[in-house]
């Protein structure tokens, strides 16, 4: 997201990925394994200890993994000792809780002096970040089986369960299979449509794309060990995809624009905006943001005028702000109405509300949601989704806000029912769950789980309403595309039967941009360009993220999220940086200094796509015909700027057409006066 005139509100993707911590992704399979013998140790016996391992997380070129001693007999467990063998592609490198040593592909892992003794029944976990793709083989612990049995023999990969279908449409049929199991370890699976091996992943899950409409295709999963052993095949699954050539949904494809509060002040976007220049005609949802939370009630928050501190790096910059005046007290002329009638002094609802509120009446099938959270405001989402009894608090609080209309007084306005019938549900925009955002984010271990209850209290509390009211009510969410964000902080996968946060949500704002950039604080990326929203990686990008839309979504699809589910994150905006060397590519990937002036003072590095194309002088445009990326480059040493425009958001309608997905997602409006929305429009009919 770009930076509002009151609060900074981008959506930073890239800001900190290098933050292994941060990275919590879930296993695919918590395997007890069974290895070979070193060492003795001090312990019992193997069967009375047992030892299991699970990667909670895994970002492709690595992972983070974790090993669980467990106690299983009846007498304490004086000191520990677990052995296992990693593929000569896979060495270990930080850990913690244990002492770990190598000899070549065997590593071995000794207790610390705090935590040797298990008590019966408990248990201790050490863990480790690794390079590479492998699964431990030949583990043992305290000299016996990992499993408690006896040692292990030396057996291929047993067959995968039976797969099953989790999402089919017109031209793709998402899968997941249960897992196998290896004295070696699962390194991956190859996945079978008909004879033919169409993919290898390393995950339970896979989305086959690009199929025939109205056909039969039948799947086999094959697993592979970490010395490349196949074992068999599983049980076949036959399934058929959805006939009639490629088409939307029911309703047609979504267009989700989101219109920011601010964009009164300084970009001059009023709600008027969005009527005169077509786009309210265009768009199918409409998302007003933001709502903060209040830090003591730990309630939605609203009724207060009060800006955020003007340094992005303050951990409290969010913390009590808002703008009631913007939202619902300010009086707006004639002629900045959508209706063209002027508020009067005297009217309960003015503001941004009451021109939204008109602006259903000339487009009544447009949905508008009230976007809670965003990069400033997401300070306290842990601390409202940690309880039970703090989720049912919150959850009321925003429904009989913004649904029930009950705002708080101020300035004469607002009052019970005054902003009811204006919003039909909540988006969701906690960044990020279980790993860093702005600083001074409140994070824990459980922001995964509780991000799931989370929405579940959303989705019950509003099911509950509209059993009275017989409306149905929207739940969507702002979501990464960083896989390590993702695995971080959004349950997408249904394993076992749990939920997937997919579950109560209509759908997914999938973020399509941002992956690189400089802010105007110049702590981001400041001295190398990249592509913002390049559709597809490119091979020269030099950092080992290897961004892209397509692996962003593709992260998505595989872990069996419905297609129609997922909507593409557009910008209507640019990231530029300044005084960047041509390099022979016209500045891209190349070497520069700092972030490029901004549309705004405090917004270095970001303009509206119509302000940039009209503001940035002698700037030559250029398409990236590989990677389906826009940039536009002013000279040698000059300014690097990288957006979509008409052309990139007319070849990413035509992917996403071909994926089945959902619609597009716009971050924000008043980048454009109507050239991009069109490019949107034609692009999805």
């Amino acid at each position: 997201m770009s930076t509002g005139s009151l609060r900074r509100s981008r959506h930073p993707l890239s800001k900190a990925v290098a933050a292994l911590s941060a990275l919590l992704l879930p296993a695919a399979a918590v395997v007890g394994l069974a290895s070979s013998p070193s060492h003795a140790s001090p312990a019992p016996k193997a069967a009375s200890v047992t030892a299991a391992f699970a990667k909670t997380s895994d970002w492709g070129t690595g992972f983070q993994g974790e090993w669980t001693v467990k106690n299983t007999g009846t007498t304490a467990v004086n000191g520990w000792t677990v052995e296992w063998d990693f593929p000569a592609t896979t060495t270990v490198g930080s850990f913690w809780d244990a002492l770990i040593t190598s000899s070549g592909t065997h590593f071995t892992a000794k207790n610390r002096e705090y935590n040797g003794t298990i008590a019966p029944g408990a248990a201790v976990t050490f863990g480790f970040v690794a390079a590479g793709d492998g699964s431990p083989g030949g583990c043992k612990v305290n000299g016996g089986s990992c499993d408690g049995g006896t040692p292990p023999g030396d057996n291929p990969p047993s067959a995968p369960g039976t797969p099953q279908a989790t999402a089919v449409t017109d031209t793709s049929v998402s899968l997941k299979w249960p897992a196998a199991t290896a004295d070696k370890g699962i390194k991956n699976y190859d996945v079978y449509r008909g004879t033919a091996k169409v993919t290898t992943v390393a995950k339970l899950a896979y989305t086959d794309t690009g199929l025939t409409p109205g056909t039969d295709y039948t799947y086999t999963v094959v697993a592979r060990d970490s010395v490349d052993r196949t074992g068999k095949a599983s049980p076949p699954l036959t399934v058929r995809t959805t006939g009639g050539g490629t088409k939307p949904p029911a309703a047609g494809y979504a267009r989700v624009g989101y219109f920011v509060q601010w964009g009164i002040y300084g970009r001059a976007y009023t709600v008027k905006s969005l009527e005169d220049s077509g786009a309210a005609a265009k768009l199918t949802n409409l998302n007003y943001a933001f709502s903060n939370i209040d830090p003591t009630n730990l309630t939605c928050l609203n009724g207060v005028t009060k800006a955020t501190t003007p340094n992005p790096e303050d951990p409290s910059q969010g913390d009590g702000a808002g703008d009631s005046w913007a939202d619902y007290e300010k009086g707006f002329a004639a002629g900045e109405s959508v209706d063209g009638v002027g508020d009067t002094w005297d009217q309960p609802l003015a503001g941004n509300f009451n021109q939204l509120k008109k602006l259903k009446a000339k487009h009544p099938d447009l949905k508008i949601n009230i976007s809670v959270g965003g990069w400033t405001y997401s300070k306290y989402f842990s601390d409202v989704a940690k309880t039970d009894a703090s989720r049912q608090k919150f959850v009321k609080s925003c429904i009989d806000m913004y649904i029930k209309g009950n705002l708080p007084v101020s300035n004469g306005r607002g009052g019970d029912g005054t902003a009811a019938g204006i919003f039909d549900g909540f988006d969701i925009d906690w960044e990020w769950p279980g790993s860093d955002g702005h600083p001074g984010n409140h994070v824990s271990k459980d922001d995964k789980a509780n991000n799931t209850l989370l929405f579940a209290e959303f989705r019950r509390q509003l099911d509950a309403l509209s059993a009275t009211t017989g409306k149905k009510y929207l739940l969507t969410a702002f979501t990464p595309a960083d896989p390590a964000k993702i695995d971080a902080g959004w349950d997408i996968t249904t394993k076992d039967g749990t939920p997937s946060v997919l579950d109560s949500m209509d759908y997914a704002n999938v973020q399509g941009y941002d992956f690189h950039g400089s802010g105007s604080d110049n702590s981001w990326e400041p001295n190398l360009t990249g592509h913002q929203g390049n559709l597809y990686a490119d091979p020269k990008d030099p950092y080992t993220t290897k961004f892209s839309v397509d692996k962003a979504v593709q992260t998505y699809l595989d872990a069996g999220v419905d297609p129609r589910k997922v909507m593409l994150g557009l910008a209507f905006y640019g990231r530029g940086w300044q005084q960047v060397t041509d390099g022979g590519a016209h500045g891209a990937w190349q070497k520069a200094n700092g972030a490029a002036p901004g549309q705004f003072p405090e917004e270095a590095g970001t303009r509206g796509y119509d302000n940039l194309i009209a503001s940035v002088p002698n700037l030559t445009v250029y398409h990236d015909e590989q990677t389906v990326a826009t940039y536009g480059y002013t000279g040698d040493n000059g300014q690097w700027w990288s957006f979509d425009d008409a052309w990139s958001i007319g070849k990413k309608a035509a992917w996403l057409r071909g994926k089945g997905l959902g619609g597009v997602m716009i971050w924000e409006m008043s980048g454009d006066s109507g050239t991009l929305m069109s490019a949107v429009d034609g692009g999805l009919k």
